[in-house]
């Protein structure tokens, strides 16, 4: 399996604020995520983890917090089923070390996860996200590098789905330019397919862990996306070779030739460079004025060889 959609990166000039001080997040600036399979994250990550038992839980969980704690990270946990807070500490206790002084100088934070997202079993976006962002203010003023979470999907044993499936994609959006690490850890059992795709789009990165072993989950888009780079990567493999008159092609009219030798149309070539159509004409114009073809039949020809 390979990597699943990817968003784009947070600005590397969005600020945020906190106690009146402007809090800039590099770009490059990278989290170690304590998930071998993932290795270091930029600020603004959102990922969602796929577990089959309890056990591959809790060792999801204590690895990443753990991360977090050593790189003097604020760490929320919401727990919900099939683990408790009692399990959890126990099991950060048993990894983490001097877990007690950094639960005492208040690094971490282990909640009931049906209380932070359903008190009064009332579901609101705006509050659970409004919470994260008060809770990131103040691990910013007192000093932490910024704050990770992680919380239990227990929602999708419940009629919520919709509702929770928004405050994904809602939280998706506004994690970009924080300074947070959200892993969100879904049970594999609780999820349906179709339930496991919308799970998939509402992250940046989906893998899962399974009896102590990863993979990645790759979503429909994905699959169509490795296709199209197969199909592109195959026509470059091609023009890196020598053809009657390659060595006239600037390096733009290369790349524009290798779309054309895989088929697509001066839209597609203009979309996929964010050029105008114009200027694709223009390029496909000296392309077949210098390879001397007389039409895109006869250029594929000339370029494959295929005489």
């Amino acid at each position: 399996m390979s990597q699943p959609r990817s968003r784009k990166g947070p600005a590397a000039r969005q600020q945020s604020q906190s106690d009146g001080r402007r809090s800039v997040v590099p770009e490059a600036e990278l989290r170690h995520t304590g998930l071998r399979i993932l290795g270091s994250m930029p600020w603004g990550t959102h990922i969602c983890v796929f577990y089959e038992t309890k056990q591959d839980l809790l060792d999801v969980c204590v690895a990443f917090f753990e991360a977090g704690l050593e790189s003097n990270e604020f760490c929320v946990w919401a727990v919900s089923k099939p683990a408790d807070e009692k399990e959890a500490m126990k099991a950060l206790r048993a990894r983490v070390p001097q877990f007690d002084r950094r639960l005492a100088a208040e690094q971490i934070e282990i909640l009931k996860g049906y209380d932070w997202y359903l008190p009064a079993n009332e579901f609101d976006l705006q509050r659970i996200t409004g919470g994260w962002n008060v809770k990131l203010e103040s691990a910013l003023a007192k000093g932490f590098e910024g704050m990770r979470v992680s919380g239990n999907a227990f929602w999708l044993e419940t009629k919520l789905w919709k509702e929770f499936r928004e405050y994904e994609e809602e939280l998706d959006r506004t994690l970009a330019g924080r300074k947070m690490i959200v892993m969100c850890t879904y049970a594999l059992k609780a999820a349906r397919a179709v339930d496991l795709m919308d799970v998939a789009r509402a992250h940046q990165l989906t893998v899962a862990h399974r009896g102590g072993e990863w993979e990645f989950l790759e979503t429909p888009e994905l699959k169509q996306a490795k296709q199209e780079i197969k199909k592109l990567n195959g026509a470059i493999d091609i023009l890196s070779g020598p053809f009657p008159g390659h060595e006239a092609l600037t390096s733009r009219e290369r790349v524009v030739l290798a779309q054309i030798v895989k088929g697509a149309s001066n839209k597609e070539v203009a979309r996929e460079f964010d050029i105008s159509t114009r200027t694709v004409e223009f390029h496909r114009k000296n392309i077949m004025q210098k390879l001397g073809a007389k039409n895109t039949v006869d250029l594929v020809h000339k370029v494959l060889g295929e005489q």
